[in-house]
């Protein structure tokens, strides 16, 4: 007995919890995360944004080595910019804090800034938003087509030959889209459903980081 309660009947709880909690597909901890993005004043906060970023990692993952570079890339510029909200939490609560600092000290456009992180941070988002989109959009596209068109639309124009290159040879190692599908559904998701809120509600946020951005006169930086 524990707390007037028997032992099976708080064991038969505890399970009821953790499958709720298991349902659903790899998107759905994302989905979760998405919500709590905006304060109540609908500013963006930086570390519930990073965790919705950090979300998609697992998603990233069940791409295999097609995707290596865009984990890779993603990964490093959530750290960078968590290190440098690490440092001072009160100050850099609000996500654009990060790039006003550096654009007031005229750091914004070092390689190695927050405002470059946030930058291609957002890109990498864009690409793999548009590349969901595609899954759903386009059901009869192999995995190879809808990485490449996503690619196009977003990544492309600011990349040089090297970057390029090594993405097309990337794509080549894409996995067959009908096992990664069901890799990702999960236990009791729907996968296409989930795939098409994250895109609906994740987009406008890159589209606001975009506008910042582009007020700041830092929207249009390429790869060196």
């Amino acid at each position: 007995m524990y707390g007037g309660c028997p032992q099976s009947a708080i064991t038969k709880v505890f399970l009821v919890q953790l499958n709720n909690e298991m349902e659903g597909s790899v998107f759905a901890p994302a989905l979760e995360g998405i919500k709590h993005v905006k304060s109540e004043q609908g500013e963006i906060l930086t570390q519930p944004f990073l965790d919705a970023c950090k979300h998609i990692l697992p998603v990233i993952d069940k791409f295999g080595a097609a995707m290596a570079l865009v984990k890779s890339d993603i990964g490093g510029n959530i750290a960078r910019l968590e290190s440098k909200y690490a440092s001072n939490p009160t100050r850099f609560n609000y996500l654009y804090t990060l790039v006003q600092v550096e654009v007031e000290t005229k750091t914004a456009k070092s390689s190695s800034s927050c405002t470059n992180g946030l930058l291609w941070l957002t890109r990498a988002m864009d690409f793999l938003v548009a590349l969901f989109q595609n899954l759903v959009n386009h059901t009869d596209w192999s995995m190879a087509q809808a990485c490449t068109d996503s690619y196009n639309k977003t990544l492309k124009k600011w990349h040089g030959w090297l970057a390029s290159s090594s993405f097309t040879v990337a794509m080549k190692l894409a996995p067959d889209r009908k096992k990664f599908m069901e890799v990702i559904q999960g236990p009791g998701g729907d996968v296409s459903s989930d795939i098409q809120k994250f895109c609906t509600d994740f987009s406008p946020l890159l589209e606001e980081n975009h506008k910042f951005l582009g007020r700041c006169g830092l929207d249009d930086m390429k790869a060196s």
